[in-house]
C-alpha cells in the first residue's frame, strides 16, 4: 500500500473541490442546519459508493460507447441541475422552525450522486490512476473504495457543516436571496466546468 499517501491527497483534492454535491450539501447545511442536512448527505455518500461501484466495474464505459447515449445523459443530468438550482435560488427565507421548507431528501442525495459528471470523472481517475494492492486487483478495488468513502464522507461533513455556518444570515430576506442565487450560480458553473474537462 506504498500509494495509499497520493491516493489519499488525490481523492482530498478531487472530492473536496468545489462541484455540485459540495456545493448543494454547504447550500443545504446554511438553508436547513446540518442536522436537518444529514439524510441528503448520507444519500450523496450511498450515490458515491454506487458511482464507485459503476465506475470500476466499467459500466460507465460501456453506456457511454453506445451511440448517442451520451449526449442524452448528458442533458438528463444538466436538466437536473438546473431544476436543483433553481429551487437552491428561489427558496424562501429560513424561519426559526424551518417548517415552511421542504429539506433535502436521502433519495435526492443519491440521484445528485448518480447523476454528477464530476463524480464519474474524479473515481474514473482515481481507480484507473492508482493501485494500492498489486497482486489481488479485487482487493485493490475494495481498498480503494473503502478508502475513497471514509474520504468522501468526512469531506462532505466538512462541507455541510461549513454550510450550516452560514444559518444566520438565511433569517434576512434580503441576505437570504444574493446567498441562494449565489450558490445556484456556483452549482451551475461547477457542472459546466465538469462536463467541459
Amino acid at each position: 500500500m506504498e500509494g495509499l499517501p497520493g491516493f489519499i491527497l488525490a481523492g482530498l483534492a478531487l472530492a473536496g473541490s468545489p462541484g455540485p454535491a459540495t456545493l448543494s450539501l454547504a447550500a443545504t447545511g446554511a438553508a436547513f442546519g446540518s442536522r436537518r442536512g444529514l439524510a441528503y448527505m448520507i444519500g450523496i455518500d450511498v450515490g458515491m459508493v454506487l458511482v464507485m461501484a459503476i465506475t470500476a466495474s466499467g459500466v460507465t464505459g460501456i453506456l457511454l460507447a453506445l451511440p448517442g447515449a451520451t449526449p442524452i445523459v448528458t442533458a438528463l443530468a444538466a436538466l437536473y441541475f438546473v431544476y436543483l438550482a433553481w429551487r437552491i435560488a428561489t427558496a424562501p427565507p429560513l424561519t426559526e422552525d424551518g417548517g415552511e421548507r421542504r429539506k433535502p431528501s436521502f433519495t435526492a442525495g443519491v440521484l445528485l450522486s448518480l447523476i454528477n459528471p464530476k463524480g464519474y470523472a474524479a473515481m474514473a481517475a482515481l481507480f484507473s490512476g492508482f493501485v494500492l494492492i498489486r497482486a489481488a486487483p479485487a482487493l485493490d478495488a475494495a481498498s480503494k473504495l473503502l478508502v475513497l468513502l471514509a474520504v468522501i464522507a468526512a469531506v462532505n461533513a466538512a462541507w455541510l457543516f461549513s454550510g450550516a455556518g452560514l444559518t444566520r444570515f438565511f433569517r434576512d430576506p434580503r441576505t437570504n436571496r444574493a446567498i441562494n442565487v449565489t450558490f445556484a450560480i456556483l452549482l451551475i458553473a461547477s457542472v459546466a466546468f465538469a462536463l467541459m474537462v
